[in-house]
């Protein structure tokens, strides 16, 4: 073992300019890879919060929320209420239909925005009770949503998909576009990797057949080339770790969610998801492009 190190160690000495070109690439790459994996459980958390829970929302009247079905200056009447959750409920389209009073509109306002200096400037009976209305197929709301727009005491209906879509749009435009570069980067840094290791082997060739010619096995020649790559890429490992735990930290805790009460955000568990797949594929863009060219290379 101890001539497997210090062939390592020599081989990294002399290839020192490639080594750092294959870390500088695998952090960067890995680095994006890893942003990519956030921003699509970022986008799996909004969607589990909004867009898969919530399709339709039923506004009702109040003596502040006026609309065209509204009386002036009155809220939504108990017989009113009671008709437009029977045309819910009677709807063939719609799966499910939940009730949100004023009071529990409250309550959900004042834990999303329980850090907010807006918080003191509400109260309750400025809140809006209405219905929640679940689908059967999400993409056929115009049905339900003509039913019940032109209702008395119904002041707006409102298709959360119309806002949700483009925002989720270029999330998971922001997503995928992440997750290319970051493969072309990592093919890239697959090609580094394999030219460094062409190169230690050919300067390396008056060696490796003096081993062939003392009975020297495969494998103990082509350990060091396999652990000069995976040096370099568990150091682009830590770099890109790293950098996602200053961005979770400094962009994500510190920033957006104080900013930004009302969105669910990535965390800790997440990053370690995150972090736990960009070394899996370090280790594997690592040692497999070397074990592919190191085979040939070292027959003499």
């Amino acid at each position: 073992m101890r001539h497997i190190f210090r062939e390592t160690w020599s081989g990294l000495r002399r290839n020192v300019s490639m080594t750092l070109a294959v870390i500088v690439t695998m952090w960067v790459s890995l680095a994006l890879f890893g942003f990519g994996l956030l921003a699509t459980q970022q986008v799996d958390l909004m969607k589990g919060r909004w867009y898969d829970k919530i399709e339709i929302s039923v506004f009702l009247c109040t003596s502040v929320a006026q609309g065209t079905n509204c009386t002036t200056g009155e809220g939504t009447t108990d017989a009113q209420r009671a008709a437009i959750q029977e045309a819910l409920e009677s709807n063939p389209e719609v799966a499910s239909v939940t009730y949100e009073s004023k009071a529990e509109a409250y309550a959900d306002f004042r834990e999303a925005f329980k850090n907010s200096p807006i918080l003191d400037s509400v109260t309750e009976e400025t809140m809006q009770d209405s219905y929640r209305v679940k689908l059967k197929d999400p993409q056929q709301y115009q049905g339900v949503v003509s039913a019940v727009r032109s209702m008395k005491g119904v002041q707006t209906v409102q298709d959360l998909r119309a806002y949700l879509d483009p925002l989720f749009t270029w999330l998971n435009l922001l997503r995928w576009g992440t997750i290319g570069i970051a493969g072309l980067l990592l093919v890239a840094a697959a090609l580094q990797i394999t030219n460094t290791i062409r190169l230690a082997a050919h300067s390396r060739r008056r060696e490796i057949g003096i081993m062939r010619l003392v009975g020297a096995s495969n494998w103990y020649i082509l350990l060091p080339f396999v652990l000069e790559s995976l040096a370099a890429a568990v150091i682009g490992i830590v770099f890109a770790c790293l950098t996602i735990a200053a961005v979770v930290k400094f962009v994500i805790i510190d920033k957006a969610q104080v900013s930004i009460q009302s969105l669910p955000w990535v965390d800790w568990t997440h990053a370690g998801v995150a972090m736990l797949w960009m070394a899996v594929v370090g280790v594997a863009l690592s040692v497999i492009p070397t074990l592919l060219t190191a085979r040939r290379y070292v027959k003499v």
